[in-house]
């Protein structure tokens, strides 16, 4: 754990700006800066660093949260990892230590040894003689030296010690290398040997790009216990159930993109990186699990699966997708040609064809009730029943309301069944056991009375434009990001840049314009004592966002630090709200009078 003072510290000295600004380009706008939301696709910038108040928050996406949030949810950092992160960027040693005392990380050990292998394979394929023929092998599989060295590819030599010895004189213990399963013990030899040999390494990393474990693909003829491809095993450090294989490379691209590609192996996603597609990830030699779904829908909410396309491979994407569909996002399918996988794809057609293939996925719903049409599944009562049968689980699984609405339609198109009877199976059925993390609806106090007909972003914009000599003051209290409806954030940020401000700039939206032109042609003038409630009401609404995302965050955090963390920063807005209070009554007097003569206003 960290302790909670070097959390604050750290928290404090950190430059929010400088440091989401490695990942966004962000503009200063009032005491904001804001920038093109790094969550969601958009063309008008509705991302805001606040540094008065150490948080962000993106209107696109609903996002909101501190420095570590915003790592932790843009690069899929750990709580942890994140404090190391901003940490370092701010002169300050970051050290954990064991509950209840002072000490080291007792991980430690096991991160040193996998670094230290994953450094020994590096060296022994890109500059050992003995590595020629993994260097050829790759170069036939398209993989050059660019793509090997940015996902770490290494090289185990032919060699039953060779691994053991180097780390041996680095002093690394044989028990953790054991741990680790980079050593394994036999009755026939008196030292353990090495687990990977003659095989290519595809070091398994964390999000935050740290080593946890090794994949193997062996170069030799398979045999008796020489499988193709071998993993590491479940260790201190490494949960396979929990790590996705490329993603502390792909994590950014999967943004940019607004989906990942889920392939089944090593190479499918490297091969796809070689040609530039670079937001595929692949699970660990297992089925997808809730964790991995959970993981990527920190990243996004669409997912295309580019599984084989044999039996095997469709029982696992429609697995996959149900496994998806459970954690909120949408599952789609990549139908590749027969015989065919990314790898083979990508190696004979390039980008192009990937993305030709990956424009034709189709919904997971809609690719199963195609399989079903081709092998006759409508034909008669008896196979419509079986047809049913397979498409209740995705039924089950979805939880997108919209979606479950959309998917209850069509079966019950396909199928004959009343609509009414499907949700009535449905509800019969054995739910589903609830995923653990899974967010529930979050309680929130009752919001302070709000002002009738007219909300308080219209209020405020409408006072400034009536008494320019305060926007300069409202400046110092509040920032664009604190105005909840485009327009009126618009025409704020264009008043602190310009308090005389005549007209809105061209490229500014039709509805701002709209706005702008409304409230410059409103003849009455609220009176200076509404001011101060109407940025108190702001303010509080904006502790109140502020609250709910922090209270999204604590069910959804899983380490003990992060948790503890969230709770007292709930506790901090709590006691700040106390000691400010509101009194509402002289600012709705006038509220009440001024919206009888304007009609409808509120956004």
């Amino acid at each position: 754990m960290i302790p909670d003072n070097v959390v604050e510290e750290v928290r404090a000295r950190a430059d929010i700006v400088g440091i989401i600004g490695e990942f966004v380009q962000l503009k200063r706008a009032g005491k904001d800066f804001r920038g093109l939301s790094p969550f969601k696709q958009e063309k008008t910038p509705s991302f805001f660093v606040i540094p008065a108040k150490a948080f962000f928050h993106d209107f696109s996406s609903g996002e909101s949260g501190d420095v570590f949030s915003f790592l932790m949810k843009h690069q899929g950092m750990s709580f942890v990892d994140a404090v190391k992160y901003v940490g370092a960027r701010s002169g300050i040693e970051v050290r954990e230590v064991r509950r209840g005392r002072k000490g080291e990380d007792p991980r430690r050990p096991y991160y040193e040894a996998s670094a230290h292998a994953g450094a020994f394979f590096r060296e022994r394929l890109w500059d050992w003689e003995g590595g020629a023929a993994a260097r050829e092998y790759l170069k036939g599989r398209g993989i050059d030296r660019e793509i090997g060295e940015r996902f770490g590819l290494g090289y185990a030599p032919d060699d039953w010690g060779a691994l053991r010895d180097a780390a041996s004189a680095r002093g690394i213990s044989e028990g953790i290398l054991l741990e680790l399963g980079l050593l394994k013990k036999s009755e026939r030899r008196d030292r353990p040997y090495d687990a990977f040999r003659n095989r290519i390494i595809f070091p398994i990393e964390s999000v935050s790009r740290r080593v946890l474990a090794f994949g193997g693909r062996l170069l030799g003829p398979e045999g008796k216990g020489a499988p193709k491809y071998l993993n590491s095993p479940e260790s201190p450090i490494f949960h396979k159930g929990e790590i996705l294989y490329g993603l502390s490379w792909a994590g950014n691209h999967i943004r940019r993109q607004g989906a990942a590609l889920l392939v089944e192996g090593f190479m499918d996603a490297l091969s796809l990186a070689a040609v530039g597609i670079r937001h595929a990830v692949a699970p660990l030699g297992t089925a997808l699990t809730d964790a991995h779904a959970r993981l990527l829908e920190r990243y996004t909410k669409q997912v295309r699966i580019l599984f084989d396309n044999d039996p095997a491979g469709q029982r696992a994407t429609f697995r996959a997708a149900d496994v998806l569909l459970a954690q909120g996002v949408h599952a789609s399918v990549v139908t590749l040609p027969e015989g065919e996988d990314p790898d083979s794809v990508a190696l004979s057609g390039g980008a192009d064809a990937i993305r030709a293939l990956v424009r034709d996925a189709v919904d997971v719903l809609d690719r199963k009730i195609a399989i079903l049409e081709e092998h006759d599944y409508f034909s008669s009562i008896e196979r419509t029943r079986k047809a049913l049968d397979r498409l209740l689980p995705t039924l089950r699984a979805v939880t997108d309301p919209s979606l479950r609405d959309i998917y209850l339609s069509r079966v019950a198109r396909h199928t004959g069944v009343q609509r009414e009877t499907l949700e009535a199976d449905l509800r019969d059925s054995s739910a589903p056991a609830r995923i653990p993390g899974a967010a529930t609806p979050a309680r929130t106090r009752r919001p302070a009375p709000r002002f009738h007909g007219l909300g308080p972003d219209r209020a405020l914009i409408l006072f400034l434009l009536k008494h320019r000599d305060w926007v300069e003051r409202a400046g110092e209290r509040l920032g664009p990001s604190d105005l909840e409806e485009g327009s009126y954030r618009v025409i704020f940020e264009e008043l602190i840049d310009n308090p005389e401000l005549t007209a809105l700039p061209e490229g500014a939206a039709p509805e701002a314009h709209r706005s702008f032109e409304d409230l410059m042609g409103e003849r009455e003038v609220p009176p200076d004592g509404v001011f101060g409630d109407v940025v108190l009401r702001i303010e509080n609404r904006t502790r109140d966002r502020r609250r709910v995302a922090l209270h999204r965050e604590l069910r959804g955090a899983r380490e003990q630090e992060e948790k503890h963390r969230l709770v007292k920063d709930i506790q901090a807005l709590n006691r700040e709200e106390r000691a400010l209070g509101t009194d509402w009554r002289r600012s709705a007097r006038w509220f009440a009078g001024t919206s009888r003569q304007m009609g409808e206003l509120a956004p």
